[in-house]
This record gives C-alpha cells, sequence and structure tokens, in this order.
C-alpha cells in the first residue's frame, strides 16, 4: 500500500488542475521538475495569460494545521525558479510569471472527496 499522504498529494493536486481550467486556466503541467532539483506541482496560464506557478497544500484534518502554513521563502524562491526554467525551456507565451498557493481541504460535514479550495494570487515575487 502506498504512503496516504502521497495519494492526497495526487488527488488534492488533480481537483487544483480541474478546478482551474473550469475557471478558464490551460495546465501546461504537473509535478514540473527543474534541473536544478525544484519542483512545482502545476504551471497553468491563467485567463491573462501569465504564467503560472501553482503550489498545492493538502490537509487530510486541521489537526496539523492548515495547508498554507508549509510554505516558506525557499520553497517560494525554488518553485519560482522552476517556473521560469520550465518557460524558457517551452518558450511559453506569456504575459509576465507569478507563483499562486492553493489550499485543499476537506469541507466539512460534507460526502467524502468533496474538497475546499482556497487560492492565494502571488505568494512571492518571481
Amino acid at each position: 500500500m502506498g504512503d496516504p499522504r502521497h495519494t492526497l498529494g495526487i488527488a488534492a493536486e488533480r481537483a487544483v488542475a480541474a478546478w482551474l481550467e473550469s475557471l478558464g486556466w490551460r495546465v501546461l503541467g504537473q509535478r514540473v521538475r527543474a534541473s536544478g532539483g525544484g519542483e512545482v506541482d502545476i504551471v497553468a496560464l491563467d485567463p491573462q495569460r501569465v504564467l503560472v506557478g501553482v503550489e498545492v497544500r493538502a490537509r487530510r484534518t486541521s489537526r496539523m494545521g492548515i495547508g498554507t502554513e508549509s510554505i516558506t521563502p525557499e520553497r517560494v524562491r525554488r518553485t519560482g525558479r522552476t517556473v521560469a526554467e520550465f518557460a524558457t525551456a517551452t518558450r511559453v507565451s506569456h504575459r509576465g510569471l507569478r507563483m499562486d498557493l492553493v489550499s485543499v481541504s476537506p469541507e466539512p460535514g460534507r460526502v467524502a472527496g468533496r474538497w475546499r479550495l482556497r487560492r492565494i494570487a502571488d505568494i512571492g515575487a518571481l
């Protein structure tokens, strides 16, 4: 049996990608890695054609805090470098770069598998 945290992370990333696409975003990659060792959960073009690296932070319960508490300035910098490398390597036409964070938590008192998604735009300057 696999690691439940990994399984949760994959499910959360898929839910966020589908949600962003439903809002008019174009998902270009998931679990994108850079040559320097960085990784970003999702790379997408937002409706204004800004290339956005999206960090997804999921929690099964609130007992360990909310997902947004786990992001550090170093993580933002490393992820930003990954998005910049992606932009250069793919030559995607865009109007700038940005890092967003999406916190994923279970809907309280709802059907299992339902998520509460909260996007925090522009978590760090790129």
